[in-house]
């Protein structure tokens, strides 16, 4: 049998090493600027057409390269920056390992111009597909301009592959962002299609992260400074009230490279615990200077993931380092002794009369001829004002009835009838938003969570609406209801194109960062469609004019931010789903919430509107709606 091992030729060990390294046209990006970075450029310039599909290039004033320097560069594992395997132990260079060059040769178009310092004249190397397609003398600035064109033009299968140009665009200011941050020191300027989308001059470090993040985050930075044999920590954090429930503004730099670390982000979020709400993420720029021979950069190809000697150390000096700045910031609530402008609270002393006040009492009042509430066949009382109010009052109920009420109740703490809350939240009976809260007075008739005689439902909590059916008792949570309402209505009304605007009185502006501002203007269309009228106002500022009739509570913000970070995980596709994706998150903002107390009509129109919807059992989320106790069940329980 002949050996079948053999050695692959260089060019199809290239394309391999290029899918680890060269995943799209970001972290090629990624990869130049960082050579850039180390040639000790003080100017960065990058121009992008088509998302990098088309054209990636990075111009720098570096020292540059001669010219065997640059045709050695092509070379895989052709390197400057490290000489043997000791070095590995002590990197503070961003590139090292020398592939990103040979994996950008092997799947694009690449063309190369550089000059050193003193030199007359400089080098023009033009490759394809890893070959050199010509190398000659020519006139050139000092420093390197790498053009690379046609990004996997010989591997189409990974070109299929690469996304829309907003989300290739989106992950390109990523990758702009990750390397700006880490290097105030250093000007940058990013154009796209021939629009300059940044221009960063050099700075220092908090006037950097405002110039890339937006001028409201200047009023939002918490300075942080820790210094310990260990590690030191330096940076800014972000005000508990900034915190969002999207992602995008959380970055870790260690020795000035971008890295990601879950572990270490636990310890910045549990540091804010009990200081911003559920489900929401609090921003942090944070810097860190350790010994390269304690950290690990060399266990992933893209070098983002960095292994730490003893991490459970770092982790408790991050977690007392932010919680130090927050409470030297006065973030963390204390308590406040200060009595001025308190109210003066009398004290009793020996001179006070202590006799108490006199009771009046009622020498006619009967307890036993009380008005009692009026109650439905479930024992709930009506939160319907009586139709007549000049009705007899006075009307009993079933002996002993609240009494059975107050055992089914079981939660500690309930109350009878008589106890209840004067004072209640009612609702709207208009399904199509979210009612706004107003008091509503309750007189003898009416109390918390039930119905009025002869109606047909029951409300249980607040929360559920209990009914009876042929095969028993049937629950329905009302929340979940409403959202299946409003989520096919809303789909109903895209699909007839009959959706209509409200316009605001005052139009609500919206700044997004950069790189969300992509996603936005890419939503824009789409959340027209349902009656969301929004527009540009200017750079990454978006202007709310109109929100969608029925739905003006919904907050846009919270919306935008939800659908941001959904497709920032992957979890959206802004080509697909999208459009039902808006429909859920609409639904369940405008939805009437868990605690809301619902007239007897009101249960009984959210009933029937739920069950002339397509799929009336499960949400929009496809969490259940509805829950039977079958007649047996019931039947077994009084055994």
């Amino acid at each position: 049998m002949s050996d079948i091992i053999q050695l692959l030729p260089d060019s199809v060990a290239n394309q391999i090493a290029a899918g680890e390294v060269i995943q799209r046209p970001g972290s090629m990006l990624k990869e130049l600027v960082e050579n850039a970075i180390d040639a000790g450029s003080t100017d960065i310039k990058i121009i992008v057409k088509d998302a990098g599909r088309t054209l990636v290039q990075v111009i720098d004033n570096g020292c540059g390269m001669s010219a065997t320097d640059a045709r050695l560069a092509f070379e895989r594992h052709a390197t400057s920056k490290i000489k043997n395997a000791n070095d590995l132990f002590a990197i503070r260079t961003m590139g090292f390992r020398g592939e990103a060059l040979a994996s950008i040769a092997a799947v694009a178009q690449t063309e190369l111009k550089t000059k050193k310092q003193g030199d007359e004249l400089g080098t023009h190397l033009v490759l394809s597909g890893s070959e050199v397609q010509k190398q000659e003398v020519t006139n050139c600035p000092t420093g390197s301009n790498f053009i690379v064109r046609d990004l996997f033009f010989n591997v189409p299968a990974r070109r299929r592959f690469l996304k829309k140009d907003s989300t290739e665009l989106r992950h390109i200011i990523t990758e702009f962002q990750h390397v700006v941050l880490a290097n105030p020191d250093i000007s940058f300027s990013l154009e796209h299609n021939n629009m300059s989308m940044f221009q960063l001059p050099v700075s220092n470090l908090r006037q950097r992260i405002i110039n890339m993040t937006g001028k409201n985050m200047n009023n939002q930075l918490v300075p942080v400074e820790t210094n310990t044999t260990l590690i030191k920590i330096h940076g800014f954090i972000g005000k508990p009230q900034a915190a969002r429930k999207s992602s995008g503004d959380q970055f870790f730099f260690v020795n000035q490279r971008y890295m990601r670390h879950p572990y270490l982000h636990k310890a910045v979020t549990e540091a804010y615990a009990n200081l911003i709400l559920p489900n929401t993420i609090p921003a942090y720029f944070l810097y860190f200077e350790v010994d390269p021979k304690i950290i690990d950069i060399n266990i992933h190809p893209t070098k983002t993931e960095i292994k730490f000697e003893d991490e459970r150390a770092i982790w408790h000096i991050l977690h007392a380092s932010i919680k130090e700045s927050l409470g030297k910031h006065n973030m963390i609530p204390s308590i406040d002794f200060d009595t001025d402008d308190k109210v003066n609270l009398p004290v009793a002393d020996k001179n006070t009369d202590r006799d108490a006040p006199p009771i009046k009492v009622n020498p006619h009042f009967n307890p036993f001829d009380t008005p009692t509430p009026d109650t439905s066949s479930f024992g709930g009382p009506s939160l319907h004002p009586p139709a007549d109010s000049s009705r007899n009052s006075s009307t009993s109920s079933p002996k002993g009835w609240e009494q059975l009420y107050n055992d089914f109740e079981s939660e500690k703490g309930s109350m009878p009838f008589e106890a209840e809350a004067h004072t209640q939240t009612v609702a709207s009976s208009n399904w199509d938003t979210a009612p706004e809260h107003h008091q509503h007075t309750l007189n003898a008739d009416e109390s918390e969570g039930g119905a009025r005689p002869g109606a047909s439902c029951f409300q249980f909590k607040n929360k559920y609406i209990l009914t009876a059916g042929k095969s028993g008792l049937m629950m329905v949570d009302q929340k979940r209801a409403h959202e299946r309402i409003l989520f096919e209505r809303l789909m109903k009304s895209i699909s007839t194109r009959q959706s209509m605007t409200q316009q605001n009185l005052f139009p609500e502006q919206l700044e997004f960062n950069t790189q969300d501002a992509v996603v936005v203007r890419e939503l824009m269309p789409d959340l027209k469609l349902f009656g969301l009228d929004m527009n540009e106002s200017k750079t990454n500022m978006f202007e709310v004019k109109g929100m969608p009739v029925n739905m003006e509570k919904m907050n846009p913000k919270l919306l935008l931010d939800q659908i941001i970070e959904d497709h920032k995980h992957g979890e959206v596709d802004l080509q697909t789903d999208l459009k039902e994706r808006i429909a859920r998150l609409m639904a369940r903002q405008s939805s009437i919430k868990s605690g809301q107390t619902l007239r007897s009509e009101e249960m009984d129109e959210l009933i029937g509107q739920l069950f002339a919807c397509e799929v009336p059992n499960y949400s929009p989320d496809g969490k259940p709606i509805i829950s039977i106790i079958s007649n047996q069940e019931i039947d077994m329980r009084f055994k």
